[in-house]
């Protein structure tokens, strides 16, 4: 039986795109948990948001979170609703919109 193909949510590559653009940083969880480890990384560093954390939980996987100013999301749930974040709003494309002028 053949495969079908997995949707692609437009919101969600949209989202992914917009996180592109936001400043990355990479470490490693060693003893504590990812989330415990990104919090622990954003307040040594003194990390402004917005931010996309990547923790290294072990040699296969990767925790993906960002930095928000109402505090710290998973990448993925940002991606989807990367709207509520005003943060990300400066990055979004804005549509282009043509102006028509009514002259009288």
């Amino acid at each position: 039986m053949a495969r079908r193909r997995k949707r692609k949510s437009r919101r969600r590559q949209e989202g992914r795109r917009i996180l592109e653009n936001v400043p990355q940083f990479s470490i490693e969880s060693g003893e504590d948990k990812p989330v415990t480890a990104a919090r622990k990384y954003i307040q040594a560093e003194g990390i402004l948001p917005p931010a996309l954390l990547l923790v290294k939980r072990n040699e296969h996987t990767t925790d993906r979170y960002f930095w928000a100013e109402k505090g710290l999301f998973g990448a993925q749930y940002v991606e989807e609703n990367h709207f509520l974040f005003p943060s990300l709003r400066f990055l979004e494309n804005p549509t282009e919109k043509e102006l028509v002028t009514i002259r009288k």
